[in-house]
């Protein structure tokens, strides 16, 4: 825990502030700040079916209704617009929220960041990976499973900071239990802003909060300007139903602020199948869609034109022991349905992941996460939450999982980019040089394009058994485990301004200080 993180690790002169911008833009060079797909989302469902799960969403959101509980002024917000209300029940006219979302929120909107180079775009065509994110453990091979501290956080920040495979720096990468609740959220903002570059994610567990997030924000970015935040998205923060079908105060209020802001929100049913919803794939997307068009809705009634993104998280249970299960195919159907379902709608999608009930990074977590995270791509996932270390159903963060997961990332954006048509990836030159019964390996072709023509895995060993042998014959996780320690001790902070940064300590000094030792 720091007293003035104002006072901590500002950079000295510019002739180092341009050592290590030049360092972080080399280490991202090769890699854009979010990946433009050319693949065609994959469908599951046709045009009939996709109106049929409209029809039952409405029909949910109609006769059965969504609860908007503790909030008086959410309910009377909506029941302004036409919505019946019945205490804290709220029942919609058929097609009412879709109409309401439809007639202001962004199909795409530009999320910046507090460097130009690394602001994204959410919305098609494009896709962005970010970190984990909620997890109250974090694991490596040194030190097991344990409670997640401040310097964890800190960590998996950098860690973030320094891949040119996540384009996002998450938000709540892990719980930093030993900061009380009521003021970790303002080390994991400032952590964020200080300690990386890239777009962030804001506190949602509680009104003031929020309302702390964008105050940050505001000082982050005072070069701008005052009014900077009223017309530019730089938070995205995640607003989860308590399904099934229920907004509770702590997300409809944090919503609110956000809204009111002119920032984003990732509006996100999380649901494990046959606990929080129906057994079945077509039942758990009619109510995922119910739920979401509900907060969507609020959202634009809040501040039309507010960016919303349509989240949806939904995994299966066993019907043996009631634990989460990852990796299956059901909630992969339900994901593909949900994409196409955001696209018919007219706003971004956040879903996936590389998601896995293993408590450790072994194969079990590499299958079940391949499972989640290849039908995140191919289903044209706008933003990408638990792109990098989630394990053990997203109580525990791994160092190593972390990294085998961005491996993963990587060779994701590789694909999405689709075949290269160009004269260069044509290659009829290169055959023409080359003629028959003769390799390719001293081809002018070869030559000219031999760095950059495969993807290069940093983690993977493809040497022969007598070198990997000869090299300590470690396994994916031990080499991995000391990428992420090699990376940490290389690790520069990026630059920022040395007022901005003691504005930022200021405003958490005295906030800190408004909260009783005893209170969390």
């Amino acid at each position: 825990m720091i007293d003035s993180p104002g006072r901590r690790g500002r950079p000295g002169g510019g002739g180092r502030e341009a050592r290590i911008a030049a360092r972080a833009a080399a280490a991202h060079a090769r890699v854009a700040p979010y990946i433009t797909r050319t693949l065609k989302p994959m469908e599951v469902l046709d045009e009939e079916g996709l109106a049929l799960i409209e029809y039952n969403a409405d029909t949910i959101l109609e006769e059965v209704g969504v609860e908007f509980r503790g909030d008086d002024a959410a309910r009377q917000t909506l029941k302004d617009a036409g919505a019946d209300v019945d205490g804290e029940r709220v029942r919609f006219p058929r097609g009412m929220c879709r109409q309401v979302v439809q007639a202001s929120a962004p199909r795409r909107f530009t999320q910046h960041a507090r460097n130009p180079d690394r602001t994204v775009q959410i919305g098609d065509p494009y896709t962005v990976l970010a970190p984990n994110y909620g997890s109250p453990f974090v694991r490596d091979l040194d030190n097991g499973r344990r409670y997640g501290t401040l310097e964890d956080f800190r960590n998996l920040v950098k860690l973030t900071y320094l891949s040119p495979h996540l384009h996002h720096s998450g938000g709540t990468v892990c719980e930093p239990v030993d900061v009380p609740v009521n003021k970790r959220h303002l080390d994991m903002v400032y952590a964020h802003i200080r300690f990386s570059n890239k777009p962030f994610m804001g506190s949602v567990t509680h009104p003031d909060r929020a309302r702390d997030t964008v105050e940050l924000a505001r000082i982050a970015f005072a070069g701008h300007g005052p009014d900077y935040l009223d017309d530019h998205a730089v938070t995205l923060s995640l607003i989860n139903a308590n399904s099934p079908l229920v907004w509770d105060s702590t997300m409809i209020g944090a919503a609110r602020v956000y809204a009111e802001a002119n920032q984003a929100t990732l509006i996100t049913p999380f649901i494990l199948a046959g606990a929080m919803s129906p057994v079945t794939v077509a039942a758990t997307a009619a109510q995922t869609l119910a739920e979401a068009l509900a907060g969507m809705a609020f959202v634009q009634l809040v501040r039309p034109g507010a960016p919303v993104v349509f989240g949806s998280f939904a995994s299966s249970i066993s019907m043996q022991s009631g634990a989460p299960t990852f990796g299956t195919p059901e909630p992969a159907l339900v994901l593909y349905v949900m994409a196409a379902l955001a696209r018919r709608l007219g706003v971004p999608f956040r879903s996936g992941g590389n998601l896995t009930a293993s408590k450790v990074a072994d194969a079990q977590a590499a299958y079940e996460s391949a499972q989640t995270f290849i039908p995140t791509m191919l289903a044209g996932t706008n933003f990408v939450l638990h792109a990098a270390g989630w394990l053990e159903g997203g109580l525990t963060v791994g160092y190593e999982k972390f990294i085998l997961d961005l491996d993963q990332c990587g060779m994701a954006a590789v694909l999405s980019g689709g075949v290269d048509l160009s004269e260069n990836g044509q290659g009829v030159d290169a055959i023409r040089e080359n003629g028959p019964g003769k390799h390719f390996l001293d081809n002018s072709h070869t030559l000219a394009n031999f760095e950059t023509a495969f993807y290069r895995s940093e983690v993977a060993d493809n040497n022969s058994f007598e070198q990997w042998q000869e090299a300590g014959s470690q396994d994916a996780a031990q080499r991995a485990n000391a990428i992420w320690k090699r990376m940490l001790r290389e690790y520069e902070a990026p630059p920022i301004d040395p007022g901005v940064d003691e504005a930022l300590g200021e405003y958490i000094v005295k906030r800190k200080a408004s909260f009783p030792d005893s209170d969390v």
